[in-house]
């Protein structure tokens, strides 16, 4: 019976302790996720978009940082990069701006994957489609509070029957306080009855006006969602097209192709390497050289100099282009179409420019590369920086340099044998 009564004891000790340790776990999860809510609600309201890009790229950088790390180069046994130096190269190709203090070719293969990765999603048109998608989630929850709202105000109408005779046709003849004013001078006994109706059709009134504002953001949230389709389509598509001509190229190409086989390049990576790099404006090329070992390989050329126009300057224009033709062929999207064209400003997308300056970017960008051109063939055609390649060779490479100068920096000659003035030229128009 002792026993018993000692087992009894510690049991009911034992229970009491595991009930009170239940009931501070309880409570400390429930003041941490109260903590970790009211943390939320806190950086949410005060995060913009400085912050949020700032965030962005940090994560992106690091989380890059460390897939690099744990890879193993292509050069393992005889060098391997530094911590610094993977993580400079990280944000180099996170931010776009295309610097390295390690060759390229020390890279394997699934680090040039990685850093395709990079440069996709830190490129302008990703990021500005990520901002997108993100305004058109906030701008549906806004929509949604809206009509909650209305739903629950329009409980509060009285019913139509009460209403006098005709009052939504005074409504829209805009003739309501005249109906009112006359009820005042004829019934003055009525005065309650007068104050029901002021009521109601003031109700109906805001109601009409909440709901022509209700249709205008739906307008506004389903332009934005085209919008956002639209340059993810026009992101996919174009490095798609691009990627394919390369691969064609290279395969057809023996040139070319055998210059990957010395470097030991697969054709796929450095088709997607090459075309992502050259849209996203960084400049980065899976060589050591840069592109100065494909300088005879005009049509390698010709198919990457649309990539640097399409993926910067000429990417407003073109975006323009894309929705001004969905809306004249699809029937479905016309009224968003319409909207995003006639109010570029109301959207808010800085790439969605009107179509005037739409138009005069064009031109600026026709001129700026025709007059670097025209000084570049007049000042270094027969200069040591071109020599070796034919007439057609030399145009096609002077055309590469002065698109390439103001976007990607991507260089077919060592700028170090160029004239004094044509470098000038190149930092005016950079």
């Amino acid at each position: 019976m002792r026993i018993k009564e000692e087992f009894s004891y510690f049991g009911k000790k034992l229970q009491r302790l595991c009930s009170r340790l239940r009931l501070k776990l309880v409570c400390y999860f429930r003041s941490t996720c109260f903590l970790i809510w009211r943390l939320y609600r806190h950086f949410r309201l005060r995060l913009n978009s400085l912050s949020v890009h700032l965030i962005y790229f940090i994560s992106i950088s690091f989380l890059g940082f460390w897939i690099l790390k744990v890879l193993k180069p292509r050069t393992a046994g005889s060098f391997k990069p530094r911590n610094i130096d993977l993580f400079f190269t990280s944000v180099s190709a996170a931010t776009v701006s295309s610097m390295s203090t390690v060759e390229m070719e020390v890279f394997s293969n699934t680090q040039l994957l990685i850093l395709i990765l990079l440069m996709f999603i830190g490129g302008e048109v990703f990021t500005s489609m990520f901002e997108l998608h993100i305004r058109r989630f906030y701008l549906r929850r806004i929509i949604r509070n809206t009509e909650r709202k209305i739903d629950r105000s329009s409980t509060g109408i009285i019913n139509p029957s009460s209403s006098p005779p005709n009052s939504l046709e005074l409504i829209e003849l805009g003739i309501v306080v005249t109906e009112v004013d006359c009820l005042a001078k004829t019934t003055p006994d009525h005065n309650n009855q007068i104050e029901v109706h002021r009521r109601q059709m003031t109700t109906v009134e805001s109601t009409s006006k909440s709901d022509m504002e209700d249709s205008d953001s739906n307008l506004k949230y389903n332009s934005i969602k085209l919008l956002s389709f639209v340059v993810m389509g026009y992101l996919l598509v174009i490095n798609f097209v691009g990627v394919a001509l390369v691969s064609v190229y290279l395969a057809l190409v023996s040139s070319a192709r055998n210059i990957l086989k010395k470097k030991g390049l697969k054709l796929f990576t450095f088709s997607l390497f090459t075309v992502v790099s050259t849209f996203a404006s960084c400049g980065f090329v899976p060589t050591n050289e840069n592109m100065m070992v494909f300088s005879k390989n005009s049509g390698l050329l010709l198919i990457l100099i649309p990539q640097v126009l399409l993926g910067n300057t000429l990417f407003p224009p073109f975006l323009r282009f894309s929705i001004w033709f969905l809306g004249k062929f699809v029937k479905k999207v016309r009224p968003s179409s319409d909207y995003l064209l006639a109010k570029t400003g109301d959207i808010g997308y800085h790439h969605l420019l009107p179509g005037l300056h739409s138009s005069l970017l064009v031109g600026t960008v026709v001129g700026f590369i025709g007059v670097q051109f025209t000084l570049f063939c007049s000042m270094e055609w027969d200069s040591v920086a071109l020599s070796g390649l034919s007439s057609y060779q030399k145009v096609v490479g002077v055309l590469f340099e002065s698109v390439n100068s103001r976007h990607t920096g991507e260089t077919i000659v060592n700028l170090s044998t160029i004239a004094s003035a044509i470098l000038v030229l190149f930092v005016v128009m950079m």
